[in-house]
C-alpha cells in the first residue's frame, strides 16, 4: 500500500478540523476554499507518512529532517508570505484581509533559499544572536510577555509559545 492510499477521508477530516481550530485559536486562517484546503491537508498526511514530518505540500522535500526544518507546516515563511501576498506559498492559509474578501490573494515567489546557500540550523547555545546577527542574515524578535526568540524579518503574527500578537515583540539586540 503506497503513502497516498493509506490516508483516509477520515483521516483528512481529523487534521482538517483540528488545524482550523488552531489556527483559529491563534489568530492564523485556514483557506476558506474547503477543497482546496483538504487536498494540501491530505498532502500533510502523505508526507507525513513518507517523511515522518508534514513537509510543505507544494515544495520538494529532500527527506533529511534537519535539512528541511524551514519548509516543515508551518513553514518559516507563512508569516511573511501572509504580511505581503495575504496567503502563504501553499494557500493552507490566509490573511484576515483574504479571508474577509478585502484582498485578493497574489501569486507569491519563492522565498526559501537554493539548497546549497541555504543556512544550517543551529544547535549550539553559544550567543546564538551574535552569530546569526553577525552574518547580517536576520534580525532577532523578542516575546514581550513570555520572551520567545525567533530569527527572521518580521516577528511572527501570534507567539506559539503564549499566543501574543504580533505588536507585543520588540527587536532583541
Amino acid at each position: 500500500m503506497n503513502d497516498a492510499s493509506s490516508v483516509t477521508e477520515d483521516d483528512v477530516d481529523r487534521l482538517y478540523h483540528k488545524l482550523k481550530k488552531e489556527a483559529e485559536e491563534t489568530g492564523y486562517h485556514l483557506n476558506p476554499d474547503e477543497e482546496h484546503t483538504k487536498t494540501l491537508v491530505r498532502s500533510l498526511l502523505i508526507n507525513g507518512k513518507r517523511y515522518g514530518y508534514w513537509a510543505c505540500p507544494c515544495r520538494l522535500a529532500n527527506g533529511e529532517k534537519k535539512e528541511d526544518l524551514d519548509i516543515i507546516c508551518p513553514c518559516d515563511y507563512r508569516d511573511a508570505d501572509l504580511n505581503e501576498y495575504g496567503t502563504c506559498y501553499c494557500g493552507l492559509y490566509v490573511s484576515q484581509e483574504v479571508m474577509e474578501g478585502k484582498k485578493e490573494a497574489e501569486p507569491i515567489p519563492e522565498r526559501r533559499p537554493k539548497r546549497e546557500k541555504r543556512p544550517q540550523h543551529k544547535t549550539s547555545q553559544k550567543s546564538d544572536q551574535t552569530t546569526i546577527e553577525s552574518k547580517g542574515s536576520m534580525p532577532i524578535w523578542r516575546c514581550r510577555v513570555c520572551g520567545y526568540l525567533c530569527a527572521r524579518e518580521e516577528p511572527p503574527l501570534v507567539c506559539p509559545i503564549c499566543k501574543a500578537k504580533q505588536d507585543r515583540f520588540e527587536r532583541f539586540s
